[in-house]
């Protein structure tokens, strides 16, 4: 017994020490990461709108994770070689044992090496509105295998990155705030030209849109004709993911200044002809209804 004691006391002093060693030398370097992190996220994402926030807040996910794990592993071999593993053979067999699920997992690598190419190219940030493999979200989170986004529902959809190929971004660098008006047939298309640019500047010209619409409103002219309606369209050019506030209350301001100029907008119209009978009343009949 007192052995034995003496086995575990002497291992303790010359192992035991330097794994107790080993675990605070990591937990120091993964709080030392964090210190750093969050001085880099709080220098980058003080905008967390603007293309350096989300380019800054998407890389300090993937770097936090990615360290994290290497300190965590390269911790786990030091100490299972404190405690008299041969690693040598141990990491030969893990080779071994990779390669061989490399080639069971290759949609896994494949979502891996498609997630590297994303975050490097800078594709897709944290806080984007995009559309990808068929789904429509904000991007709340990148990983080098999934991108999870929430939809205007509030669903959660987990996309593997392997599954990515065509990716729309709604608001990459800048956004555009494309808006189609409708008038009617009689309305002076000059006339409604000229309320719909004063608009757009008078919303330019406000202090809670001055510094979210980059340039003047362009104006593309009629669009189409209608059934019942002339289509006139305009865009903004806008600070990104702010292209929906901006058609809203631009939409909200022309309804207030066509109704103040007596500009009308249209409304599906649908004639009715009744045919007289040989005894001058109307037809009836699946397609003769008398009007009531």
């Amino acid at each position: 017994m007192n052995t034995f004691a003496q086995i575990t006391q002497q291992w303790a002093v010359s192992h035991g020490i330097k794994i107790v060693g080993i675990l605070l030398v990591a937990q120091l370097l993964l709080l030392l990461l964090k210190v750093v992190i969050s001085r880099f996220e709080k220098h980058f994402v003080a905008d967390a709108a603007s293309e350096k926030g989300k380019r800054a807040k998407t890389l300090s996910s993937i770097i936090n994770k990615t360290i994290m794990i290497t300190v965590y592993t390269t911790a786990l071999i030091m100490i299972v070689a404190e405690c008299g593993v041969a690693i040598g053979p141990l990491l030969a067999g893990a080779g071994i044992a990779g390669l061989a699920i490399g080639f069971g997992a290759q949609s896994l690598v494949k979502d891996i090496i498609s997630g590297f190419f994303i975050i490097l190219e800078n594709q897709i940030r944290v806080g984007d509105v995009v559309t990808i493999a068929g789904v429509s979200g904000i991007v709340e989170a990148i990983s080098l295998r999934t991108i999870r986004l929430r939809d205007v529902e509030g669903r959660v959809h987990i996309v593997p990155n392997g599954l990515i190929e065509v990716a729309t971004n709604f608001t990459c660098e800048w956004s555009r705030a494309l808006v189609e008006i409708c008038v009617a047939y009689k309305e002076d298309v000059d006339r409604v030209t000229a309320v719909l640019q004063a608009v757009g500047e008078d919303l330019r010209s406000d202090p809670d849109f001055r510094n979210v619409i980059l340039e003047p409103m362009t104006m593309q002219g009629i669009d189409s004709l209608g059934e019942s309606s002339v289509n006139l369209r305009m865009f903004f050019k806008t600070l990104p993911i702010r292209q929906w506030d901006v058609a809203r209350e631009f939409r909200k301001r022309v309804k207030k200044a066509f109704d103040a100029q007596g500009i009308s907008i249209p409304f599906p119209h649908r004639t009715v002809y009744m045919e007289p009978s040989a005894t001058g009343t109307p037809k009836t009949g699946p397609d003769h209804l008398p009007l009531e």
